[in-house]
């Protein structure tokens, strides 16, 4: 006797009048798992070097002092996604060039992240990796060695006009890395996610950029010992730097 498989799919639910697929309850599932991880995650208790090319010093101040952004404006479940694929699109890209034959080195002895800590531990960084010797590309070894995931739009913009114009922020970042590392290289990979082509972008290091960038994270943190706000960085609360802030709510309406 054969059996009746014609009794329909099963793969939809209903509710309300509203058909849920299976893909969306998995989803679901998915970026709640990933919400309530990033919520288990305990704050920073310092000011990070990724942060310190963040051009809003009143955002920097929210950040150290940990407080709440917005209603409706924490990480959601496609943003967390993107940051844990971030991390393995890395993995991939310190695998590649490992075995070109680049020394690259990611973590201590003792398994930690190498990094930097200063102002009493309320300034750290913790950097990608160094590379400490390689094949002849060009550079003395070693180099500071970073990694940008970045979608095909925003990788185009890197390789067009360079990190320093296109990712003011990044550039920040590793000028400050190379500044407490004392290293004069870096060199930025950036993966194109939609395409998986690679673009490598060596920096020099910029003494008068590295030393603004350390005065600017004693301003911000001598303000949050204080209690005290910076200036906003608009006049108005359409700017489009306001727009995007999680913080807006609270900075335009008064709220500390």
């Amino acid at each position: 006797m054969g059996i009746d498989l014609n009794h329909g799919s099963g793969f939809i639910y209903r509710r309300v009048g509203h058909a849920i697929s299976v893909s969306d309850r998995v989803n679901a599932l998915i970026d709640a798992a990933l919400v309530a991880r990033n919520c288990r995650q305990a704050p920073r208790n310092y000011l990070g070097g990724s942060r310190i090319g963040e051009p809003c010093a009143r955002k920097l101040v929210y950040e150290v002092t940990h407080t709440p952004k917005d209603e409706g404006r924490d990480f959601d479940g496609a943003i967390l996604r993107i940051f844990d694929a971030g991390h393995q699109f890395e993995t991939l890209s310190i695998c590649w060039l490992r075995g070109a034959g680049f020394d690259l080195r990611t973590e201590r002895a003792d398994g930690g992240q190498f990094g930097f800590e200063t102002a009493g531990g309320r300034l750290r960084g913790h950097i990608d990796g160094v590379i400490v010797a390689g094949p002849d590309v060009g550079l003395h070894w070693p180099v500071l060695w970073e990694h940008k995931a970045l979608n095909a739009k925003s990788w185009n913009d890197l390789v067009k006009r360079g990190l320093r114009a296109s990712k003011p922020v990044y550039y920040a970042q590793v000028q400050l890395y190379m500044g407490y590392l004392e290293l004069e290289t870096a060199l930025v990979t950036a993966l194109n996610k939609d395409t998986e082509a690679l673009h490598h972008e060596v920096v020099a290091f910029d003494p008068p950029c590295a030393q603004a960038l350390s005065d600017k994270a004693v301003d911000i943190l001598r303000a949050a010992t204080a209690g005290e706000l910076p200036p906003r960085i608009a006049t108005a609360q359409d700017f489009y730097l306001c727009r995007m802030c999680s913080y807006a709510r609270r900075c335009w309406e008064g709220e500390r």
